[in-house]
C-alpha cells in the first residue's frame, strides 16, 4: 500500500511551470502535436512533393558576360542554392520541357543593365514573351526595386523573385515572391531531446554592432529576466539557456533557425505583418514563433511569454526543431531540406496556365 500511495504522489507532483522538466508523457504529446500542426497542410505538401521529384524541369540562362557558373553570385545563400540548382536533376537542355526558367544575374547589376538583359532575353528566345516573364525566376539577395523600363517591370511584376529574408521593405511580392533560409554552420537534429529545463533566462537577444538602442532594446537591457549581448560569439551559450530567442524583425535575423535547432523558441518583434518568412507557403510560422508589437516594452513582452502554458510551450519547441529539416542548407542537398524546398515553392508557382508548346519556325 505504501509503494502505491508513493507511485501516486509522485504522478500528481508535477507542476506546469515553464522551466521544470517535461514528462515523458507530455513530451510524447507535444512531439506528436507539433509533427502534425506545423504544417499548412503535410499531406498535401508529400504528395505535391513527389509529383515535383518526377516532373519539374528548369531551364536556366546562361550568366551575363563576362560572369560565369562560379562568379556570378556571391552571398551564401545565393551561391549555394545556385550551385545546388546546378548539380541537381531538376535542370533541362531543352527549353521546351521546362516549366520554370531562371535568369541568373550578379547581385551588383545596375537597373540600366538588368533591363539590358531582359530586352536580350526577350530578343533572343522566345520564352519570355509567352508569359512576359510570369514563368522566370531570379535571384537577388536584397530584391530588385521597381523601375520605368517595361523590362524591369516585367520581371519584378511578373517573376518569381528570390531574396534573402528579411528583404528590405517594399521590394517582397507577397505569395509570388520567395526567401532564402539563411546558411548555417551548425549541424541540425530533429531527434527528440530534453527540452531547457532549467533555463537561466526568459528570453535572449543578442545585437551585432552597439549603435543606439531603440528604446524596448535598453528596457529588456535592463531586465534581469532577459540577456541582451553585443557582438557576441557565433554560438553563445546563452541561447541555449534561455527558453526564447529575442529578433527585433528587419535586424539580423540570420540565427532563427539556430535558435530552433538550440530549443529556443523565437519572439519576433514587429509593428506589422510579416509576409517574407522563409516557407510561407509549407510551415505555419504561429506554430513555432512568437510575434509581438514593440509598444508593450519590456513589461508588456514579459507579460506575453509568461501567458504562454507549459504544453503550448513544448509544443513549439517540438515544432521549432522538426521545422528546421527544412531550413538547413546541406553541400549536397538531402530530401526536404531548404534547396528541395525552395524547389517545392517554385513548383508551386509553376504557370497555371497552360501555354502550348513552342515549336520553332
Amino acid at each position: 500500500m505504501a509503494a502505491i500511495l508513493l507511485l501516486l504522489l509522485l504522478l500528481t507532483s508535477t507542476t506546469h511551470v515553464l522551466s521544470d522538466h517535461p514528462t515523458a508523457a507530455t513530451t510524447t504529446t507535444a512531439t506528436a502535436t507539433a509533427h502534425n500542426s506545423f504544417y499548412l497542410s503535410r499531406t498535401t505538401l508529400f504528395s505535391n512533393y513527389d509529383t515535383m521529384l518526377r516532373s519539374f524541369k528548369i531551364f536556366i540562362y546562361a550568366p551575363p558576360f563576362p560572369f560565369t557558373e562560379s562568379t556570378v553570385f556571391t552571398t551564401a545563400p545565393e551561391s549555394q542554392f545556385y550551385t545546388s540548382l546546378l548539380r541537381s536533376r531538376f535542370v533541362t537542355d531543352d527549353p521546351s520541357q521546362a516549366h520554370l526558367f531562371f535568369l541568373p544575374f550578379p547581385p551588383s547589376i545596375s537597373t540600366r543593365n538588368l533591363a539590358r538583359l531582359v530586352r536580350s532575353i526577350r530578343i533572343a528566345f522566345p520564352f519570355w514573351n509567352r508569359t512576359l516573364g510570369a514563368d522566370h525566376f531570379y535571384l537577388s539577395a536584397a530584391g530588385v526595386d521597381s523601375s520605368s523600363d517595361r523590362n524591369v517591370v516585367e520581371l519584378k511584376k511578373n517573376s518569381v523573385q528570390i531574396s534573402c529574408f528579411p528583404t528590405t521593405s517594399g521590394l517582397f511580392i507577397p505569395h509570388k515572391d520567395i526567401t532564402l533560409p539563411p546558411v548555417h554552420t551548425f549541424q541540425v537534429t530533429t531527434t527528440t531531446s530534453p527540452a531547457n529545463s532549467t533555463p537561466a533566462f526568459l528570453g535572449y537577444m543578442k545585437v551585432r554592432e552597439r549603435s543606439t538602442p531603440v528604446s524596448l532594446i535598453e528596457e529588456i537591457t535592463g531586465d534581469p529576466v532577459f540577456k541582451v549581448e553585443y557582438s557576441p560569439p557565433a554560438n553563445s551559450e546563452f541561447m541555449k539557456r534561455s527558453s526564447f530567442c529575442l529578433f527585433v524583425y528587419g535586424d539580423d535575423m540570420t540565427w532563427m533557425v539556430e535558435a530552433m535547432a538550440a530549443r529556443c523558441v523565437p519572439v519576433v518583434i514587429t509593428d506589422r505583418p510579416i509576409q517574407d518568412l522563409p516557407l510561407m507557403d509549407v510551415v505555419k510560422w504561429s506554430e513555432m514563433a512568437v510575434f509581438v508589437g514593440s509598444g508593450g516594452g519590456a513589461k508588456g513582452l514579459k507579460g506575453v511569454l509568461d501567458g504562454i502554458t507549459k504544453i503550448r510551450y513544448e509544443q513549439m519547441v517540438e515544432s521549432g526543431v522538426m521545422a528546421t529539416h527544412h531550413l538547413v542548407w546541406n553541400t549536397e542537398p538531402q530530401p526536404h531540406d531548404a534547396f528541395h524546398m525552395i524547389l517545392y515553392q517554385l513548383w508551386l508557382r509553376r504557370h497555371t496556365i497552360r501555354y502550348a508548346r513552342w515549336a520553332e519556325q
